[in-house]
């Protein structure tokens, strides 16, 4: 007990413990994630082919299964410090109020004003677009908070960004929607009518409110077409996970300065990004036969695609324009019900944590909104942080493992990523706190004509 007084609420690193590398977990996987495929061609893309869409440096990480660390330039280490190191916090109250022998950590990404980590991912690929002379950059949101992150980044570094948001999103988050436009991004609603593959979803879907797929499809054309731009995405890629994994090398860091080992790794996942990154170092322990951890995986039960997903190739966009990923999937037709909150809502996985999951590293559970946000509120309650919806996913299953540590009296040590602040998610916690939030799962025939849309090759 008297170890346990010396280990603050915070736990900070200084400036100088700061990582100066990224890690890249593909390094020591034995088994690499299979690489994107030509959807014309059927055969592994190329980084000339990749180099239309994406940047050239992070063609080059996102094909790279074998440096095991990335330096990380100067310029987004300076970046960093407005906001990094973020702290790793001990929820003491939380557990107080669960009576549970367990131990509770957190780490906090939301001290930033896009409000969560996408920022760690979304000023590397402006970098990276900009050393490359670019005018500007195109992508894809969900809830927003990748779409606000990179307006953020594109605004630092003189980028021009366009965005297409969900349209559900940009209906129920106006205020994430106004951020990105104060940073200077150009935000649409997707599907749209801007773009050719949005206006043939629009024509087969009439009414539809949007999915991820769809405004990726978007995004990858108007970069394509436009000279001076490039694709960037928030999650699911590989060069993503590289760029996160400062979260988890921050959090081992801190942890072991006091000598903790965490037993249980939790974390949100929707592309991966989060999740990648968080336990990417504990990972790697794992894979060099190191040390062992439980690492869970919580998606939501209205977009279930670890959990109840098919691990084939399928294209990444509704429009089936991009590469084909080997990933736990839904399919690429797939739209979450319109009452989903938050993000999550990707049909597929990425193609490193399906990897994983395929060979046994790491487990995967889907809970249901109404419950994400009890924990969320009861999270609000004691720690006194409004999380976002999506890092409420982890929330919910830290208090379900605390909970079966009181009843089995085991003094676990837990670990989750608390990825971001909720306040731009009110309409979401309004409906919980009215009682007019209900939960949806897609029924096995639901999947199965979204499975019917993977490519002929599986």
């Amino acid at each position: 007990m008297e170890n346990e007084k010396k280990i603050p609420y915070k736990i900070y690193l200084e400036e100088s413990e700061m990582p100066t590398t990224w890690y890249n977990l593909r390094a020591d996987m034995v088994n690499k994630p299979a690489p994107l495929l030509n959807p014309g061609t059927g055969q592994p893309m190329t980084a000339e082919e990749l180099g239309g869409v994406f940047c050239e440096e992070l063609v080059k990480q996102e094909l790279d299964n074998d440096t095991k660390f990335y330096p990380i330039p100067q310029e987004i280490r300076d970046f960093y410090k407005m906001y990094r190191p973020s702290p790793l916090v001990r929820a003491y109250c939380l557990e107080e109020k669960l009576q549970t022998p367990a131990k509770i950590y957190y780490k906090f990404e939301g001290n930033n004003t896009s409000g969560s980590h996408k920022l760690n991912s979304a000023i590397a690929q402006a970098y990276y677009a900009k050393k490359q002379g670019l005018k500007g950059v195109t992508t894809e949101t969900g809830a927003g908070q990748w779409g606000t992150a990179l307006s953020m980044a594109c605004a630092y570094l003189g980028l021009d960004c366009k965005v297409f948001m969900v349209k559900v999103s940009y209906e129920q988050k106006p205020f994430r929607r106004e951020v990105m436009r104060t940073y200077g991004a150009d935000v649409t609603p997707s599907p749209s009518d801007k773009t050719q593959v949005g206006r043939k979803i629009l024509a087969e879907f009439p009414g539809t409110t949007g999915s991820l797929g769809c405004a990726i499809s978007e995004a990858v054309e108007v970069a394509v077409t436009n000279p001076g731009y490039r694709y960037v995405l928030g999650s699911v890629l590989n060069q993503v996970l590289l760029h996160q994994s400062v979260i988890g090398l921050e959090t081992k860091a801190a942890l072991d300065k006091y000598g903790i080992k965490p037993d249980m790794i939790i974390g949100c996942a929707g592309g991966g990004s989060n999740l990648g990154g968080l336990i990417a170092p504990f990972m790697g322990e794992k894979l060099r036969g190191e040390a062992d951890y439980e690492v869970i995986a919580v998606e939501p039960a209205s977009c279930p695609s670890l959990t109840r997903g098919k691990y084939a190739y399928d294209f990444c966009d509704t429009g089936r324009i991009c590469p084909l990923a080997k990933m736990y999937t839904l399919g690429c037709g797939f739209i979450p019900s319109a009452n989903h909150a938050g993000g999550l809502r990707y049909h597929g996985m990425s193609s490193i944590l399906s990897q994983l999951y395929d060979d046994g590293f790491m487990e995967a559970v889907s809970v249901e909104q109404t419950s994400v946000f009890a924990a969320a509120r009861l999270f609000a309650r004691t720690e006194g942080i409004l999380p976002a919806p999506e890092s409420s996913h982890a929330i919910r299953v830290a208090i379900d493992e605390a909970e079966r540590c009181r009843e089995s009296g085991k003094e676990e040590t837990i670990v989750f990523g608390l990825t971001g602040t909720g306040y731009f998610d009110m309409v979401a916690y309004q409906k919980f706190n009215d009682g007019e939030m209900s939960d949806y799962i897609p029924t096995d025939e639901e999947l199965a004509k979204s499975f019917a849309t993977l490519p002929e090759m599986n």
